[in-house]
């Protein structure tokens, strides 16, 4: 029985998007663990036969002393399991991990789910973050990106991986998505689903909320998502105004895409595939999102919902309009779209089959 080590920041990244891939794990006989800090669905993986190996991580903490101790942490995991091979997700990880893989002669297949602000941006860390990368991908057995822009991104910096494979992010479980019926609700229902954070375009959001509410009162405007604190007096000012209404952290957003007329992801946030969009998609619900890496694989312009700018709230105001200009009947047209796309370029099978093939 070969040990297989999945290391990972949060419990929702690997149930939400790894699960399919341990569940095959299982069923062809490897020992499998998981590392990644305690979360509620750490039980769910545990029972179905994972073995936990708990840790601590700020992913988005830069103090040095703090990572030094998770280094050290991950060095005394990894010879204490002792792994016939080590899967890697989320920047940090990937990066500490591969790098005492390689050290220490341990195959290891990391996952480039995106590059993160730290990398993506040309600021004070980025020089670092990319001698980093130089360092955790040099051993790979194989290195996953999910778009082109990012794989470019590592040519470009002279980044050299042994092997490279493109994979569609982390697919979408056709099956837990289903193709929804369109409502026929006469209010227009919009969603934004994400942590809300600036890079997500959660101020654009607002914005376009804001504008929509004034010259159309039939319609309505979610936010989903935990607050980061900056933000929360927002949320709150606009809830009173009747500009939003704003659910908080939400485990099932599909009961939410069920009455969703359309998906609204203004992000510019640095991300491999947007999970967000692959879900309303496979749900059979038009998007409208920005045209960046991520989130423009996603999107055909037009088809199965719109493509506006980056951190452009007027162009989102006018695709908004564009989108409330249509019937019920080519609203819903645009939701079947978005459900052949996904079943064609975007299901979750392949991302496995890959996985096991490289394995």
């Amino acid at each position: 029985m070969k040990k297989v080590l999945l290391c990972a920041n949060r419990d929702f990244v690997l149930y939400n998007f790894r699960f399919e891939l341990i569940e095959r794990l299982l069923a062809e006989n490897y020992e499998v663990h998981i590392s990644l800090p305690y979360g509620p669905k750490v039980d769910l993986m545990t029972e179905a036969g994972c073995i936990f190996e708990p840790i601590e991580i700020n992913g988005r903490g830069t103090n040095p002393i703090t990572d030094r101790k998770l280094i050290s942490e991950y060095r005394k995991l990894l010879k204490r399991v002792q792994p016939d091979i080590i899967l890697t997700y989320t920047t940090k990880v990937c990066i500490y991990v591969g790098i005492l893989a390689g050290k220490m002669g341990i195959p290891y297949i990391e996952n480039i789910s995106g590059l993160g602000s730290a990398v993506e941006k040309k600021n004070i860390l980025q020089p670092m973050m990319i001698m980093l990368y130089r360092k955790a991908v040099k051993k790979a057995k194989c290195v996953f990106f999910q778009n082109e822009a990012n794989e470019e991104f590592f040519r470009e910096k002279k980044i050299k991986c042994l092997k490279t494979v493109r994979i569609p992010g982390s697919g979408v479980n056709l099956e837990r998505w289903k193709a929804l019926d369109y409502p026929k609700d006469d209010t227009v229902h919009f969603l934004f689903i994400a942590r809300i954070i600036k890079e997500k375009g959660i101020e654009e959001y607002l914005s376009a909320a804001t504008a929509i509410k004034q010259k159309y009162p039939n319609t309505c405007f979610h936010v989903l998502g935990p607050c980061d604190g900056d933000y929360q007096t927002i949320l709150d000012e606009k809830q009173k105004e009747g500009i939003i209404q704003y659910h908080g952290m939400i485990q099932d957003t599909g009961e939410y895409l069920q009455f969703a007329h359309c998906l609204i992801h203004p992000s510019f946030y640095p991300e491999g595939i947007s999970n967000v969009l692959l879900e309303a998609c496979s749900s059979a619900r038009p998007i409208i999102t920005t045209d960046r890496p991520g989130c423009r694989e996603v999107i055909e312009d037009g088809v199965n919902g719109y493509m506006v700018p980056q951190r452009d709230s007027e162009s989102l105001i006018k695709s908004v309009e564009k989108f409330l200009s249509l019937s019920l009947e080519e609203k819903a047209e645009m939701g079947r779209n978005a459900r052949c796309k996904v079943e064609k370029e975007f299901d979750r099978r392949v991302v496995v089959d890959e996985y096991m093939k490289q394995l």
